[in-house]
């Protein structure tokens, strides 16, 4: 990589933040693509966050990824919100156009892209999702706008309700909510066609945790789960160990970032490449 005065400046914001994927990810990407750009993680405190945008401008950076636990507050400092994102409630790209700073969210359409590569079109099918905090907003809206019949599972029910309410007033179709516990959780799932986890149960290090009861699972029980460290969850393993097809976190991440890379350059993002150095930089800390 021969970084001159010319190159295009791209990161990721958060706290923490030096542990993220994305550099590795969107420098393979940008080398594939043969762009003249680079990507680093940049650490900002959550009192900070309010002068993302004066930032972007003054130092020319071109786009930025936005990560725990700025996705919300970052979109008090933008001067333009996309549609989804707005429905959504929070912001985890942003592109600097000419000097207007626009946000966007690639990870509802990042984990839609995800399940249309795996063969799963969730349009009529009863989709339980366990968890209702960050990540669980724009995987329910877009399950919830692609047409799934959304139930919330959280510890928290009040979280749970309060979610399921922001999204049904975006659809004509109501998204029910009820605590995740057992009883719960083993009705809700034995008539599911997908289960969903946003939660962080099953995350390196407590890799012998998991949400979901394995006995819960079945081969006809599409199981997807956004924790990407380990590749493989309990929750996935369990659920292949029973013939259930199964979608795991670097997906989304991949296919998140995809979008992302597309909003800066506005050209195809080379995929392939982008799963390489994710999956290769995983394996990795995995050994």
């Amino acid at each position: 990589m021969n970084i001159t005065g010319k190159t295009k400046v791209f990161g990721i914001i958060g706290d923490p933040v030096m542990h993220s994927m994305s550099p590795v990810m969107q420098n393979a990407a940008f080398e594939a693509a043969n762009l003249d750009c680079v990507y680093v993680a940049f650490p900002v405190s959550r009192e900070s966050v309010g002068q993302c945008a004066d930032s972007m401008r003054t130092l020319q950076i071109h786009g930025l990824n936005v990560t725990v636990p700025h996705k919300v507050a970052v979109m008090e400092t933008l001067d333009e919100i996309d549609t989804l994102a707005r429905h959504i409630g929070a912001v985890n790209t942003i592109v600097n156009r000419n000097g207007s700073i626009v946000g966007y969210n690639t990870d509802g359409p990042g984990f839609m892209r995800a399940l249309t590569d795996a063969g799963l079109d969730v349009y009529g099918k009863t989709v339980v999702m366990l968890g209702a905090g960050g990540a669980a907003r724009a995987v329910a809206y877009s399950l919830a706008e692609a047409g799934a019949h959304l139930t919330i599972l959280n510890r928290s029910v009040e979280r749970a309700e309060a979610l399921a309410m922001e999204v049904s007033s975006t659809r004509s179709e109501h998204v029910g909510y009820a605590p995740l516990e057992h009883a719960c959780l083993r009705e809700r799932v034995s008539t599911a066609h997908v289960l969903v986890n946003t939660t962080s149960v099953g995350m390196s290090p407590d890799v012998t945790s998991t949400p979901c009861p394995a006995e819960l699972l079945r081969k006809d029980l599409f199981v997807c789960d956004i924790v990407y460290h380990p590749l493989q969850t309990r929750l996935l393993m369990e659920a292949e160990s029973v013939g259930a097809p199964t979608i795991g976190g670097a997906e989304m991440l991949i296919q998140q970032g995809a979008q992302a890379f597309e909003l800066w350059t506005g050209v195809p993002a080379p995929v392939e490449v982008m799963r390489r150095a994710v999956m290769e930089r995983l394996t990795g800390a995995a050994g």
